[in-house]
């Protein structure tokens, strides 16, 4: 038993060691497809970019045929301008079944002249409620803004043009969920949420608006693919391919640390570790954890 043992080790560190994870500029051409609303959406510019269209009839949305564990996702997002209130963009990781993690960025619309609510949540093992909310600094319908989704085995930090404004650390080992054995698609949608999304669902969709449109481009996916099982190994081994795996990455620098403060001082809207009355006082356990 030892020695079958010893030479699954070894297999399992060779191919760690040779396995090639890393996926750049991916395009919307080959790496995705529409999962729904193909009919009136639309891919255009040698793939590099996409357009998402809601309207009466049904909203859009895509996802990545690959899975990814670990890495960096990035998409540049121009959100729907206007009277956009009432519709959501999402752009997201997922995993399938009951079980599942998530990472997630929605976008919740607007009335006219009001602020986008940036709203991030993450799930492991099927639970989340553990939803963050923001306002930007910026109008996001006037050009393409960078959302990335960075995540190692160490934590997880949402960034918004390179600036962190949340991180969710790793700390299974004292029982806290963290999503680190399955692989996710990416995924990104424009939809009718009028029921929840603005003011609580007091605030409907205008369809003489319609149709909203949301334009993404440039999707790219610095990412460890996922084949199974044994990515689990060979996505979290520390080597140079891994690069999200060195210790640069391994808790935020001191500028981004201070970068992360402002938001949160200055633009955090809600946060679920706050919500006493929601959760009863009975509050997640990372809520008394450091994240960053």
């Amino acid at each position: 038993m030892a020695t079958a043992f010893k030479s699954f080790v070894v297999v399992v560190l060779i191919s760690a060691i040779s396995f090639q994870s890393c996926l750049v500029n991916a395009n919307f051409y080959t790496d995705t497809y529409f999962n729904w609303g193909a009919f009136h959406s639309y891919v255009f510019g040698n793939g590099e970019d996409l357009n998402l269209v809601l309207d009466k009839v049904a909203g859009s949305g895509i996802q990545s045929y690959n899975s990814y564990l670990f890495g960096s996702i990035e998409m540049l997002i121009k959100l729907v301008p206007g009277n956009s209130a009432g519709t959501v963009t999402a752009y997201y990781l997922s995993s399938k079944g009951d079980y599942h993690d998530e990472i997630d960025f929605e976008f919740l619309g607007n009335s006219s002249g009001q602020p986008y609510t940036v709203h991030t949540n993450i799930f492991t093992q099927g639970k989340g409620n553990r939803e963050q909310q923001f306002k930007l600094w910026f109008d996001p319908t006037t050009g393409f803004h960078n959302y990335t989704i960075h995540w190692n085995p160490n934590a997880v930090v949402w960034f918004v043009d390179s600036i962190p404004i949340r991180v969710y650390r790793n700390y299974k080992s004292e029982g806290i969920g963290f999503p680190d054995r399955q692989g996710m698609q990416v995924y990104s949608s424009l939809w009718n949420a009028d029921n929840w999304a603005t003011r609580g669902g007091l605030v409907k969709i205008d369809w003489s608006c319609a149709p909203f449109t949301a334009g993404l481009c440039k999707f790219n996916a610095r990412a460890c693919k996922w084949n199974g099982p044994v990515s689990i190994y060979q996505c979290a081994y520390p080597n140079q391919v891994n690069w999200w795996t060195s210790s640069a990455y391994k808790q935020l620098s001191w500028d981004q640390q201070g970068k992360l403060k402002w938001v949160r001082d200055n633009y955090m809207i809600y946060n679920y570790c706050t919500d006493y009355k929601r959760f009863n006082w009975q509050m997640a356990p990372e809520c008394s954890k450091p994240q960053y």
